[in-house]
């Protein structure tokens, strides 16, 4: 008994633990964006050997959409309501490098109909943030089916669309600034730290739940005594 007690309290505590971290880890993101955003944004690096330091940094370049592999994320949902998201990439101007830019979230149809999404032509000036997304493996859908592009997708594995596209694409997504006017649709973006709450509620749920066994033991094995 006391061996299986310690055995479970260990792992809540470490349950715990990990939540807490992530608490931790979301509240630092949510500073180093909010210091990020009161900076004026710098011209968008070509080459980025590690990107993690650039994470909600705001940045500014030109160029020209191309709608061709432009993508729609699936399942994607705004005030209660789903939709998607539209990435459409840009194409650098005075380089042959293209960048993913997220222009903001669309509604979607109930009958699930693909929407037809305009994109603006001709250069625009893109100000917004890096944003880094998660990479995952596709799961429901390809890139391509027999040569054509598969518009909707159900998440952004930044490598795999590179490999699709077979262009040089930076490794991360600009999302649209929200006084841009360069085709953007609604740009409610979520901040890091909103589930900062969330998190440290289960840690506390583990901690209470390891003080629980505890004191249940102790009152076990002083009836034993007794």
């Amino acid at each position: 008994m006391t061996v299986t007690t310690l055995v479970v309290m260990a792992i809540c505590i470490n349950l715990g633990m990990w939540q807490y971290d992530k608490a931790q880890a979301k509240q630092a993101l949510q500073a180093r964006q909010e210091a990020d955003m009161l900076l004026a944004p710098v011209d968008l690096p070509r080459e980025i050997d590690n990107v993690e330091p650039w994470r909600y940094r705001r940045v500014k370049f030109a160029g020209t959409y191309e709608p061709k592999y432009q993508v729609l994320l699936d399942n994607q949902v705004e005030n209660n309501v789903v939709g998607y998201h539209v990435l459409t990439p840009i194409k650098l101007e005075g380089a042959n490098q293209y960048v993913l830019v997220d222009r903001g979230w669309i509604v979607g149809s109930l009958d699930r109909k693909v929407p037809v999404v305009n994109v603006p032509e001709g250069k625009q000036e893109i100000v917004g943030d890096i944003f880094i997304p998660l990479a995952k493996a596709f799961t429901l859908e390809a890139p391509a089916t027999n040569g054509k592009w598969q518009a909707v997708w159900q998440s952004m594995d930044l490598a795999r669309y590179t490999k699709a596209v077979s262009a040089d694409v930076l490794p991360f997504v600009v999302r649209l600034d929200a006084q841009s006017k360069a085709g953007g649709f609604a740009r409610a973006w979520p901040h890091p730290g909103e589930k900062v709450t969330m998190h440290l509620g289960y840690a506390y749920q583990w901690f209470g739940f390891a003080l629980t066994l505890f004191v249940i033991f102790i009152v076990l094995n002083i009836k034993k005594v007794t």
